[in-house]
């Protein structure tokens, strides 16, 4: 129990505190303006009357507290020891909903966009972000009819003998072949970015004083195409709704149901809302500490961060939060808790949105409950599954053999408890004796228990079960579910007109007979995509080390490459198809190789039948 005495000895200056159980553990961090005041509100008869702050004040053994400077310095610290100890009441942003933005960096000779996961702080100009890839792609299509600006990278183009496809389709300019001047792609590559920052009315003033100059220039080819881009740029700009009147914004809505908290963001760009993104969270403490934590946390990764911020409550530390955003930013930005008007509006939009999110996660909870215990009941097995392991081996005729590890936690893949396995111990192809080894290596090397799943599913039939059943006896590992998932297989009827195929068996420990699930039943579904992605991951580390060794023995057939040079030549042209597509000059032009060895690579690649004839 925390003695209270402590409080009027805690400083009154701007800091973080850690508060501790028992074990030492830190159950919550936190920072202040006034540490004395802020610990002391915790312990007080207002922070006795909020429900969610009785809980934790009643775990809380012992506070520790760092004094810091300022109050941006404690918002740093705070972020960075969050991080470090994950602690229980603190908000835990881990998504593993990938996002993805457009970059384009202007100091190159010839500006290209690419889509990137990450926006780091190094000086290119970024665009979203976006929801997928395939969004991504989806805008960058729409793009290319406005802006033929170039594709691929500009060594790539260059080594072409003639410009790509996109050209011929008018969704390239070709400057690897000198089709345009520098200074005109420039022009395209200017309007792209204004485009995508939403700031149409410049880039159409731009447009109109350039076509006008051209016509008045008697060059009147080039004042038609501005005519036209001018006309395609309007027709696409119509389709889009302005919802305020200019610049970036993030908008912030909120929900809570008890410790549930659901936070929303709306992605404003160039005054119009291109998309969203929703976080569920477990919080048990005051709301305006969640959206300080979120912020801190949200911006402190590789995300864009806008001009303005716009909150669904006031931010006790909004300056020092200004601050601190502000520097990362390279540029001033704030944040605000609008009241009324336009903005106020889409800050209730965003708390609609973060409340359908919750609503819709609650579903889909419910919905993997009752799969499970209809898992449980049909599977007869001792607790509902929440943890499913999944196992698989991938092998050609015993080489390059690998095993993987799939878990799904409530019906969900938890990719970072995903393992590859090397086979070390089997030569030839021997499956079980593979299986054996990596479901060894699985539970010798991690022996807590609290690491253990509830079932674990291996591919393959009654052979692979009792593998797995003997490495649970031998290794005295209790209080885990086992079984095989068999694919369908095609029944052999010479007199039907049509294949028809088996049903997917489930074999359980002890039992002759496989349960045979009924065919598109949610559980068997389930267990089917758990063996698919368990399947897909073998698969993916297999053909990566193999395709590793191709590359290897290869070059290393040739004589003068050693792992050096090879690592250069990879470095250099990406991949063996683009080393055997480079010319002799273009091997010669790599640092470490000089002309009679790039002949010699040359000759090697394109008399071994893969890369042609030699010339």
């Amino acid at each position: 129990m925390f003695d209270k005495s402590r409080l009027n000895t805690l400083p009154d200056s701007p800091g973080v505190y850690l508060m501790k159980g028992s074990d030492g553990t830190i159950l919550y961090a936190g920072k202040a303006k006034s540490l004395r005041k802020r610990v002391r509100s915790y312990f007080g008869a207002a922070g006795e009357s909020r429900y969610h702050i009785r809980f934790l004040v009643a775990r809380v053994a012992n506070v520790e507290v760092i004094v810091t400077d300022t109050e941006k310095e404690a918002l740093i610290l705070e972020n960075t020891l969050i991080k470090k100890h994950r602690p229980r009441y603190n908000l835990d942003l881990r998504d593993d909903k990938t996002y993805f933005s457009l970059r384009m960096d202007m100091g190159e000779e010839f500006p290209r966009l690419t889509i990137i996961r990450k926006v780091l702080r190094d000086g290119a100009r970024y665009f979203g972000p976006y929801s997928s890839a395939a969004s991504a792609r989806e805008a960058l299509k729409e793009l290319y009819r406005l802006f033929p600006l170039r594709h691929y990278p500009l060594e790539t183009c260059r080594r072409r003998r003639r410009p790509c496809l996109f050209h011929q389709l008018r969704q390239c300019s070709a400057p690897c072949h000198g089709l345009i001047t520098t200074e005109e792609y420039q022009g395209l590559a200017q309007g792209a970015a204004l485009f995508l920052e939403g700031k149409n009315r410049d880039l159409m003033k731009v447009y109109r004083e350039r076509m006008a100059a051209a016509a008045e220039d008697q060059r009147y080819e080039e004042a038609a195409r501005f005519r036209d881009l001018i006309h395609a740029i309007e027709v696409t700009v119509e389709k889009q709704k302005m919802v305020t009147g200019g610049g970036d914004a993030d908008i912030l809505g909120m929900h809570r149901e008890g410790s549930a908290l659901s936070l929303a963001l709306l992605f404003i760009r160039g005054g119009r809302l291109i998309g969203s993104r929703s976080f569920n969270l477990a919080w048990e403490l005051e709301d305006d500490e969640a959206i300080s934590s979120f912020l801190n946390d949200y911006y402190s990764r590789e995300v864009f961060i806008p001009d303005q911020v716009f909150t669904p409550l006031p931010v006790a530390d909004s300056g020092a939060l200004e601050e601190l955003l502000s520097e990362r930013r390279g540029k001033r930005m704030s944040v605000t808790h609008p009241l009324r008007g336009t903005k106020a509006d889409l800050v209730r939009l965003a708390g609609k949105n973060a409340e359908a999110a919750l609503r819709e996660r609650r579903k889909r909870e419910e919905g993997a409950e009752a799969v499970l215990a209809e898992l449980k009941e049909r599977l007869h097995l001792r607790n509902i599954p929440r943890r499913i392991e999944c196992y698989d081996i991938s092998t050609i005729q015993g080489s390059y053999a690998v095993g993987s590890r799939v878990s799904f936690l409530d019906g969900k893949a938890d990719k970072g408890s995903y393992r590859h396995y090397r086979i070390k111990t089997v030569s030839g192809a021997d499956d079980f004796a593979m299986m054996h080894e990596v479901l060894s290596r699985r539970f010798r090397d991690t022996p807590a228990k609290d690491t253990h799943p509830d079932l674990i599913v291996v591919d393959g039939g009654i052979g692979q079960l009792n593998i797995l059943i003997a490495v649970l006896r031998d290794l005295h590992v209790e209080g885990i579910d086992a079984a095989s998932l068999a694919k369908s297989r095609v029944e052999r009827d010479m007199s039907a007109e049509k294949l028809a195929r088996s049903a997917e068996r489930v074999f359980l420990p002890g039992r002759k007979n496989p349960v045979v699930l009924r065919q598109n039943s949610a559980p068997l579904l389930l267990l089917a995509r758990i063996r698919d992605e368990a399947h897909r991951f073998a698969i993916t580390y297999h053909q990566k080390l193999r395709g590793k060794e191709t590359v290897r023995s290869t070059l290393d057939a040739i004589p003068g490459i050693g792992p050096k040079r090879r690592r250069e030549l990879l470095r250099r042209f990406g991949s063996l198809r683009h080393i055997r597509e480079a010319s002799r000059e273009e091997l010669a032009a790599t640092p470490s190789i000089p002309p009679p060895l790039a002949e010699s690579i040359w000759i090697a690649l394109h008399e071994n039948g893969e890369g042609g004839t030699p010339g």
